[in-house]
């Protein structure tokens, strides 16, 4: 089984930045992507980037040349380093680890709110 546990959310006036973070912990070795998701209340829930186990990269439209994903095998860690935020990038932001075994683990969510 593996755990995510999300950090890092928080308020910012717009043009700020935020980093997230998300550490995994159980059976690690059974992960393979990762990925930040996000939802706004009035939106659907969205991918906004992804990230292979060798570091390769895709980011929604929206979040292209603002947002970047990253990680740290060793300590079992994702990151998602969010500049130039808008307030339309506003929602609860969900880490998201895909397994080897096709099995897919959510972590709880971390709020991220942006003000004009």
């Amino acid at each position: 089984q593996v755990h995510l546990v999300e950090s890092g959310g928080g308020l910012v006036q717009a043009g700020g930045s935020l980093r997230l973070s998300c550490v995994a912990s159980g059976s690690t070795r059974a992960i393979d992507a990762m990925a930040w998701y996000r939802q706004a209340p009035g939106k659907q829930r969205e991918l906004v980037a992804h990230i292979t186990r060798g570091g390769g990269t895709n980011y929604a439209d929206a979040v292209k040349g603002r947002f970047a994903i990253s990680r740290d095998n060793a300590k079992n860690t994702v990151y998602l380093q969010m500049n130039s935020l808008k307030p339309e990038d506003t929602a609860v932001y969900y880490c998201v680890a895909d397994g080897f075994t096709n099995m897919q683990y959510w972590g709880q969510g971390t709020q991220v709110t942006v003000s004009s």
